[in-house]
C-alpha cells in the first residue's frame, strides 16, 4: 500500500508553482489530471455582525500546507468550538490549495539500487495539492465575541499541532469592544 510521505518532503516553496489546469484548453495544461482535493468546507459557524473579536492564525513563514493537513486542522480547530461556544463563532479558511504537488516514485527495499535506475531530475507523477503560503498570512480567521478569547487560543493551539511550520495567534478587536473597555 503506499503511504504519504511526510510533510517536510514538500512543506518549502522552492521550486515553481504547476497549477495549470483549464476545461476549455485541455492541450495548454501542465497537469492532465487534478489530483483530489482533502478540504472542501471553507466557511463554518454562524456569520453575526455583532462579534467583536476577530482572530487569525498566522504563519511566522513562507510555507506549503498539504490539503490533508489542512482539513485535519479545520476538523480539530471546528470540533473544539462547536462543543465548547456553539454557535457563538464564524471560522473561515482563508487558503486555498491550488499548488499541484508531483513526486517521482522509487523503489525501496533489497535489492532497489539495481531497480531504480531512472531519470535523474525526473518530473514525477501529480500525487497532492497545496496552498502556497507567505510570511505573516492568514491561515485561518475566527470571529467571536471576547469573552470566548481562551477557548479560541485553545482550538488554535490543536489545529497548529496538525499543521507543519510555526504559527501565532493575532487577535484584532472591532470599535465597539475597544470604546466598551
Amino acid at each position: 500500500m503506499a503511504r504519504l510521505r511526510p510533510a517536510r518532503t514538500c512543506r518549502t516553496p522552492n521550486s515553481q508553482a504547476w497549477s495549470r489546469y483549464s476545461l476549455k484548453n485541455q492541450k495548454k495544461n501542465f497537469v492532465r489530471a487534478l489530483p483530489r482535493r482533502s478540504i472542501l468546507i471553507f466557511d463554518m459557524g454562524k456569520r453575526d455582525s455583532s462579534y467583536d473579536m476577530e482572530a487569525a492564525l498566522t504563519t511566522q513563514g513562507k510555507i506549503q500546507i498539504r490539503s490533508n493537513s489542512l482539513e485535519s486542522a479545520r476538523q480539530a480547530a471546528n470540533r473544539y468550538l462547536e462543543v465548547n461556544i456553539p454557535g457563538q463563532y464564524f471560522f473561515k479558511v482563508m487558503v486555498y490549495p491550488h499548488n499541484v504537488i508531483r513526486e517521482h516514485k522509487m523503489a525501496t527495499g533489497a535489492g532497489a539500487d539495481r531497480l531504480s535506475r531512472g531519470m535523474s531530475q525526473s518530473f514525477g507523477r501529480p500525487t497532492s495539492v497545496a496552498a502556497r503560503v507567505n510570511a505573516n498570512q492568514p491561515v485561518f480567521i475566527i470571529s467571536t465575541s471576547s469573552k470566548n478569547k481562551g477557548v479560541v487560543k485553545e482550538a488554535y493551539r490543536r489545529a497548529a499541532t496538525k499543521l507543519s511550520g510555526l504559527y501565532k495567534v493575532n487577535l484584532s478587536y472591532s470599535q465597539q469592544a475597544v470604546s466598551a473597555k
